[in-house]
């Protein structure tokens, strides 16, 4: 008999929250770089693309564990227009996260310039340098990034209102706290 398991496997749920900070912490670094021109603007940058880096592999990761493991169920008595916003959401989280790290590093390939995880560490480039494309990939990063953004405002406003209104076990299966 399969049972339907109350919680998130634990990686499921460490992956869950280590990325939230990271994405959290991804947006307001590209706030402020897009902000600033001063020389907190190089600073923001050594940390946005190694961390941006960091959240593909993780999400990669992220999605193995997700397709390797059992997720609980919503509940059964969830209006089918929240189960589809649920759903859709989450396609659009795991695309954002893998597009925008993927557009960023193609952004600075296309730049021309060096895609430097440190001072030791340069990832190849995944286009040839053109200015044209550079445009092109700059705009639609900066757009998903404020997709992105409002996704993840809508993921909390969820969650919140799951685990404060409803009270049905959702939120909880993600914390691994019981009621």
């Amino acid at each position: 008999m399969n049972v339907q398991p109350r919680f998130f496997a634990p990686l499921a749920r460490l992956l869950h929250w280590l990325m939230a900070l990271m994405v959290i912490a991804m947006l307001f670094i590209g706030a402020g770089m897009a902000a600033s021109v001063s020389q907190r603007h190089e600073w923001l940058l050594h940390l946005h693309k190694p961390l941006g880096i960091a959240i593909l592999a993780l999400v990669i990761v992220r999605l193995v564990v997700r397709f390797s493991t059992r997720q609980p169920s919503l509940p059964t008595d969830l209006p089918l227009w929240q189960v589809l916003a649920a759903k859709a959401s989450h396609v659009v989280l795991y695309a954002l996260m893998l597009i925008l790290p993927l557009l960023g590093w193609g952004m600075i390939s296309a730049a021309g310039d060096p895609v430097m995880l440190s001072s030791s560490v340069q990832l190849p480039a995944l286009v040839s340098a053109n200015a044209q494309l550079f445009a092109v990939l700059r705009k639609a990063h900066g757009f998903l990034a404020y997709l992105l953004f409002l996704t993840v405002l809508m993921h909390l406003a969820a969650a919140l209102f799951h685990g404060l209104i409803r009270r049905d076990g959702v939120l909880q299966s993600m914390t691994g706290t019981k009621d």
